[in-house]
């Protein structure tokens, strides 16, 4: 498999981890947005979170709480993304899953911004009963 993720997780390609275990590798991103993101993979490729039992999913966020918890401690930030792509059109590039923990800084450059909307209230209605499990 030619999965960038995979190779590292394999030790074929360097990476500065901050967190193994088992079924997780976390490793600090290389093209950072802000100084100190880090990503953490499932080290059995899934492409996405579709690709994932529920243990896997409930397994990561754990993960994701302890790391944003290490980097509030040590690097102060202002606050802190979790972000997460499912497919090209949400921007996924490596299709291998991983999250990303942005620690934020006040005047820092990245932003994540949406067009404003105001759906009627009965398409919100309607939106609501037709995810609802």
């Amino acid at each position: 498999m030619d999965c960038l993720f995979c190779k590292i997780i394999a030790g074929e390609i360097p990476s500065y981890k901050v967190y193994e275990d088992e079924n997780f590798l976390a490793i600090l991103d290389r093209f950072p947005a802000v100084e100190g993101t880090v990503l953490v993979l499932t080290k059995r490729h899934a492409a996405d979170m579709f690709d994932m039992d529920e243990a896997e999913a409930s397994g990561v966020m754990l993960v994701a709480k302890r790391i944003a918890e290490k980097i509030k401690e040590t690097l102060k930030p202002d606050g802190l993304n979790i972000l997460q792509n499912n497919g090209k059109s949400a921007g996924q590039e490596i299709f291998h899953y991983h999250m990303h923990i942005i620690p934020r800084y006040d005047g820092d450059a990245v932003r994540f911004s949406k067009p404003p909307t105001d759906p009627p209230l009965e398409k919100l209605a309607e939106t609501a009963q037709r995810l609802k499990l």
